[in-house]
Formats: structure tokens, sequence, C-alpha cells
């Protein structure tokens, strides 16, 4: 089993920074991908940015530029730098880790931490 604890969200002023942890522990294969997804209300939730464990990183045009994601030392951490933030990143964000399993994926997610980005 794994467990994800995020922390870090809070109300910012458009414009603002803030920088989301999220921390890993329990049965983890030294092949992963760590991702942040968002949902705001009454929207599907959607895929932020992504890094695997070899260190690529993506993300979608709405936060390229802005959203910076990293592994902390631990490598079971990772960090979403968020600046330049806008009203419409308003949402729970939540942390995600996806590894192979014998015979497929088995992922896990966060709590979600709630980011509001005030104009």
């Amino acid at each position: 089993q794994v467990q994800l604890v995020e922390s870090g969200g809070g109300l910012v002023q458009a414009g603002g920074s803030l920088r989301l942890s999220c921390a890993a522990s329990g049965s983890i294969n030294t092949i992963n991908t760590m991702r942040w997804y968002r949902q705001a209300p009454g929207k599907q939730r959607e895929l932020v940015a992504f890094v695997t464990s070899s260190g690529i990183t993506n993300y979608p045009s709405s936060v390229k530029g802005r959203f910076t994601i990293s592994r902390g030392n631990a490598k079971n951490t990772v960090y979403l730098q968020m600046n330049s933030l806008k009203p419409e990143d308003t949402a729970v964000y939540y942390c995600n880790l996806i590894q192979l399993i014998q015979g497929g994926t088995q992922d896990y997610w966060g709590q979600g931490t709630q980011v509001t980005v005030s104009s």
C-alpha cells in the first residue's frame, strides 16, 4: 500500500506563487511516475504535471511556463511550484503516484489540497 500526503495549498492573490508538496510512503517501486491533477467545481479532473522516475516532465499548455514539477532528494517527494497564478487555477490539487505491478499498474491518490487564487 502507498500513502500520499499533500500540503502547501492556500489562498493567494492573482500573480502570486504557491508551492505544493506531496510525500509518498509505503511500498513504492523504483520506477514510477508522480503526477499532479486538479479539479475545479463542476469540472473534470485534469492533469497539471507529471515527472517520471528518470526525471522526464510534461505540462499542459494551460500551465506550461508557470508551473514546475520536481522531485525531492528522497525521490518519494514531489513538489509543484506554481507561479503567476490566475483565478482559473483555483481548484483542489491532488497528488498521484502510478507504478508498475505484476500484471499491470497501480495508482494511488492523496486527499487533495485546496488552492484559491483571488482576483
